[in-house]
């Protein structure tokens, strides 16, 4: 995150977004000579109903609180959803930036009482993918769910990780999307800059993705992992917000044969003696780790 990109957040994103956008898609003829990708500025300027010259200011950083009718057309044309048109107001009108004091991610107790009753795997991140806690059967179904590890660096530099996913691109996808969301306007939050800096120099991956500038929201969703003990699994995710933390919990369809098999898994994670849930408190934001399931 350049000081150039930070000081114009808008029109990097339109920029970004309008390359990704084929002129087909719009109703334009596309003639083949076009030097770059997606959408020339004047043809989302005329698609938008405002003038080449407005818009060329708006990505230029000239003007940068167009109103909600024009961002609303800019995201037509842009073809955004639901999460990213929110985003693109987000971006024109920013709130007030306080200096907010970075607190250490802490699990609360009740949240360890959880872990530590439920018989699904089950963990609790932070907002930039840091484990904080995890049960046993967490740690059975993915190693690299340990506490003090990043989810979406494991996901990006750990090579087993594309082993253990069957869409390991949407999985990167869908992580790097979600945190763009998540920084939201904590672009000096020191977890965030360490985070976006590392994986910027060495997953090139993570460089395409993080240039896109998607986002999408936080929801839970369904992934099918292939675990090397018991093979292959389809479950669900959910992530439940408590307090400042997330609580993330993987389940199979009830009568399913993945249920079967993380019963396996289970039974062998106890004769294994694995312990309760662990906790990795502030440590986790110090010292990150490869591994963790990557799915956001």
């Amino acid at each position: 995150m350049t000081d150039r990109t930070v000081d114009n957040r808008l029109g990097s994103y339109l920029r970004a977004r309008r390359e990704l956008v084929s002129p087909g898609s719009v109703g334009l003829r596309d003639s083949g000579d076009r030097r770059v990708p997606g959408l020339r500025r004047e043809e989302v300027a005329l698609l938008a109903g405002i003038s080449a010259d407005y818009y060329l200011r708006l990505e230029r950083g000239r003007d940068r609180h167009p109103s909600a009718q024009v961002l609303d057309a800019l995201a037509r044309v842009l073809q955004l959803d639901d999460v990213e048109r929110e985003y693109l107001h987000g971006l024109a009108e920013p709130a007030p930036r306080r200096r907010r004091r970075v607190r250490p991610e802490r699990v609360p107790d009740r949240l360890h009482q959880l872990l530590a009753g439920l018989q699904l795997p089950a963990f609790v991140e932070g907002r930039a993918f840091d484990v904080l806690a995890a049960n046993a059967l967490a740690l059975a179904l993915s190693p690299r769910l340990r506490p003090g590890m990043n989810r979406l660096r494991s996901l990006l530099l750990d090579p087993e990780e594309q082993a253990f996913h069957e869409d390991w691109e949407q999985a990167a996808a869908g992580i790097v999307a979600a945190l763009r969301r998540s920084i939201g306007d904590d672009l000096d939050d020191p977890r965030f800059v360490e985070l976006v800096g590392e994986l910027s120099l060495s997953s090139e991956r993570f460089r395409s993705l993080w240039a896109r500038q998607d986002v999408r929201s936080l929801d839970g969703g369904t992934t099918t992992v292939h675990h090397p003990v018991v093979g292959e699994l389809r479950l669900h995710r959910d992530k439940l917000p408590v307090d400042d933390v997330i609580l993330v919990v993987y389940y199979p369809d009830a009568g399913s044969e993945s249920e079967e098999r993380m019963r396996l898994l289970a039974a062998l994670a106890e004769a294994g003696g694995a312990g309760p849930a662990v906790d990795a408190g502030e440590h986790s934001r110090r010292n990150l780790h490869p591994g963790g399931i990557g799915a956001a």
